[in-house]
């Protein structure tokens, strides 16, 4: 028997695709709500026909921290646990009673698995905790884009360690909107870490490289900037601003400096490497992936990049170790590369090559 009352909300535009396929997923709960933000598609419809609680409200300007909010103001005051989800985000099956029996703790908001992305085979890719689960009042959402849940005081947070939300995005949908959000998140806050971060990350992938590397360094330069692994993070992203604008020197610099600041990170040895790899500094390259495999454990935080994981890195240690001269150890590491993506076909040709080698 269910010991809680559990609600679970969102906001919706235009994700008719995806509507079936996530509600079947939440429907452990006693209740969906759904705030629809102006769907031009099925979405409205499609939600209510599946039994969905659909309020339309349309957000200007857009905020998602106010969306949030307006969301979770259609959850029904008795409940006891609210739980925020995507509609591109899928629970594993059993994740009530999990919740449940997590909350049983005498927790304010619950700590979970989130699979944020997957690789070709379908394996989880990058992996960390989040947060989006928690007592109906005393929360609100903070912050444009990328918005968090409020602390409150005295807060006690549970890890629900057997609960999993799968996320599956939309390639398709425009992140236009993020880079003016974060502008205006760090206008709102220019002391919030997180978001001075974000903002520098985002200019990155806009290819705006030199205003990355200024936002990067306010990050870096912010008293309250103190958790290591996204310092490094941002010393590693203003090595590929660096690297974008071929300066190599620069790169090479800052990414040491990403390693002593949080040398128990894999991912800024194999950015290092790949530089060394390129430059045909293989002893070099070697010796910073010899340093990355020894590091065992893959901390569940978002910082965490995909390559250090999987078949990348297997795959430039047998580069660097076949350019050595080293044919059975690349031999070794292509095999790993293989394993976990037996679907690429350059992995197949380069062991092919360093079989020639082997073979004489």
């Amino acid at each position: 028997m269910n010991k809680y009352k559990v609600y679970v909300y969102a906001i919706c535009k235009n994700e008719s695709k995806f509507i079936d396929r996530w509600v079947k997923s939440m429907k452990e709960a006693d209740g969906i709500y759904v705030l629809d933000t102006g769907s031009t598609d099925t979405s409205i419809e499609l939600l209510k026909n599946l039994g969905v609680k659909v309020t339309s409200k349309e957000i200007k300007p857009w905020r998602f921290d106010v969306a949030r909010n307006e969301s979770l103001k259609l959850v029904p005051e008795d409940a006891d646990i609210c739980v925020c989800t995507d509609i591109d985000e899928v629970f594993e099956a059993g994740w009530r009673e999990k919740m449940e029996e997590a909350w049983s703790k005498g927790a304010d908001k619950l700590r979970y698995n989130y699979n944020w992305s997957f690789d070709v085979c379908g394996n989880p890719a990058t992996t960390f905790y989040i947060s989006k689960v928690h007592k109906r009042n005393g929360y609100k959402w903070l912050y444009p884009v990328h918005e968090v849940l409020n602390k409150i005081d005295n807060e006690r947070e549970v890890l629900a360690d057997g609960v999993t939300l799968n996320h599956y995005a939309d390639s398709t949908k425009s992140r236009s909107s993020y880079l003016p959000l974060l502008e205006l998140s760090v206008k709102e806050d220019p002391n919030s870490d997180r978001n001075m971060h974000y903002l520098g990350r985002e200019y990155m992938y806009y290819g705006m490289y030199n205003k990355s590397i200024d936002t990067l360094i306010k990050h870096l330069d912010l008293k309250s900037a103190t958790w290591k692994p996204e310092r490094c993070a941002s010393m590693r992203f203003i090595a590929r601003d660096y690297l974008a604008l071929r300066r190599v020197r620069e790169a090479i610099m800052w990414l040491k400096c990403a390693i002593n600041e949080e040398p128990t990170l894999r991912e800024s040895y194999v950015e290092l490497a790949k530089i060394y790899t390129d430059n045909k500094e293989y002893e070099q390259a070697y010796n910073l992936l010899k340093r990355a495999f020894l590091i065992k454990n893959k901390p569940l935080i978002y910082i965490n990049e995909a390559f250090a994981w999987n078949e990348y890195i297997y795959e430039l240690m047998a580069i660097v170790t076949y350019n050595l001269g080293k044919y059975p150890e690349s031999l070794f590491y292509i095999n790993k590369a293989i394993k976990i993506n037996p679907k690429e076909k350059r992995l197949k040709t380069n062991k092919k090559i360093i079989n020639k080698a082997l073979n004489g």
